[in-house]
């Protein structure tokens, strides 16, 4: 078998990262983060208040997530558009429903690479709007 070509990771199917993410659809984070683990390696790409390599479940949630909430009285809901599997990677396309403090509205659109070990995430690449994340916190400062 060529190098070049994934290695098919039997666990991983398209409805096992759909009921994972679906924990987020349902505002359920602990039941998404359940499945992330503890020392994920996690990017979120961009040049904005979220952006930022972080090393741990926690620290990306203090960073991301608990920021968010702050300017997001109702929180997010992420609903997944489309995933695709390839060996021990997921890629997920989400878009974001939320309104901000001042009334903006944050509708965000996402694309999350994921590498999964034994069903567990532990690596993740996220892209999204930095403008629109850039705007969410000048309208709405912490």
């Amino acid at each position: 078998m060529s190098s070049t070509q994934p290695v098919r990771n039997p666990d991983l199917s398209i409805a096992y990262v759909r009921e994972i993410f679906k924990n987020l659809e349902s505002g359920d984070g602990q039941g998404f983060f359940d499945h992330v683990a503890d020392d994920v390696d996690w990017i979120v790409e961009g040049t904005h208040p979220l952006a930022g390599h972080y090393h741990s479940k926690a620290e990306f949630v203090a960073h991301t997530f608990d920021k968010l909430a702050k300017v997001l009285p109702k929180g997010t809901e992420l609903h997944v558009e489309h995933a695709l599997v390839s060996g021990d990677w997921a890629v997920v396309e989400l878009h974001s429903e939320a309104i901000a403090k001042n009334g903006f509205r944050f509708d965000n659109r996402y694309c999350w690479l994921c590498r999964f070990v034994n069903g567990t995430i532990v690596e993740v690449r996220a892209y999204l709007d930095s403008a629109l994340v850039a705007r969410l916190f000048e309208e709405n400062p912490i």
